[in-house]
């Protein structure tokens, strides 16, 4: 079990790492032709590391891993668009916090087992998403409109729902089912772009934090299937991957200077307390 945490952990670290790179190179070109060329290269790199960490996947691995990708790019369409025509103070707390909740909520349904000290620190958690993503503070969700919330649970609703459907890929199949779900989610995006007219064509200057982004993306990927296949919980596992905001947060302070605003650095004190207690035994 600790492996797994640990496992799910270096996913958020990484996750988040790789939405600061795809943020600032959105900052420079279409963000149809970041996302679709760093899902290519993710691809690329998942595909030279089969012959180590792939398996023998069944047609059901390869189906479930397609649909995990159909969800995450789905997912990712629509909180592209939910953050241009709403608040991103409200849009992102609200989309991360649901991604967290659907495993949290699938896994206790599902019958897993989880302790007094790991209930605390999934709650803990859940509150901590919430807090690093305020960037406008709570004031901004309080005053967050219905019509603003629902794109924004969908495409939380679908993330959460990427976390479920890779738990469902079976242990001897590695990584072998990210190859079905990043082919999906790279056909799923070209075609929504082509359709409503957007380039996919990313200017030189982003071009090498494109590809760094959508090559530590896929390896969080990688970094959370094998969470789930050394033994984590889907409760646990998916609330630690859906920390990711903590490290987008940091890099934006260190990087970037952004200044954070009290409830994100509540929400850090938050997520490193939820870690410890989800990490006790018991």
């Amino acid at each position: 079990m600790r492996v797994a945490v640990v496992l799910a952990l270096a996913s958020a670290v990484v996750y988040g790492a790789s939405d600061f790179l795809g943020g600032l190179a959105s900052r420079r070109t279409s963000v149809f032709g970041v996302v679709a060329l760093s899902q290519l290269a993710g691809l690329v790199a998942l595909v030279a590391l089969l012959p180590w960490l792939g398996g023998p996947a069944t047609a059901a691995d390869l189906w479930t891993g397609a649909a995990a990708g159909l969800a995450g790019a789905a997912g990712l369409l629509i909180f592209f668009r939910a953050l241009a025509r709403g608040v991103m103070s409200v849009v992102a707390p609200v989309t991360a916090v649901t991604a967290a909740a659907v495993p949290v909520l699938v896994g206790t349904l599902g019958g897993e087992r989880i302790g007094p000290w790991a209930t605390a620190g999934i709650v803990l958690a859940l509150a901590a998403v919430v807090l690093v993503s305020a960037e406008g503070g709570l004031a901004a969700l309080r005053g967050a409109r219905p019509a603003s919330l629902t794109p924004a649970l969908v495409a939380g609703a679908a993330f959460g729902l990427f976390f479920v459907l890779l738990d469902r890929t079976s242990q001897d199949a590695g990584l072998t089912p990210l190859v079905a779900a990043r082919l999906a989610s790279v056909t799923l995006v070209a075609a929504v772009a082509l359709t409503s007219g957007q380039s996919l064509r990313p200017n030189r200057a982003a071009l090498p934090l494109v590809l760094v982004s959508g090559i530590g993306d896929m390896t969080a990927n990688a970094l959370f299937l094998l969470a789930t296949q050394t033994g984590g919980q889907l409760a646990i596992t998916g609330v630690l991957a859906s920390l990711y905001p903590v490290s987008t947060v940091v890099l934006a302070q260190v990087v970037l200077r952004e200044r954070l605003v009290p409830a994100q650095l509540a929400g850090l004190v938050s997520a490193g307390a939820a870690v410890v207690l989800i990490t006790l035994p018991g």
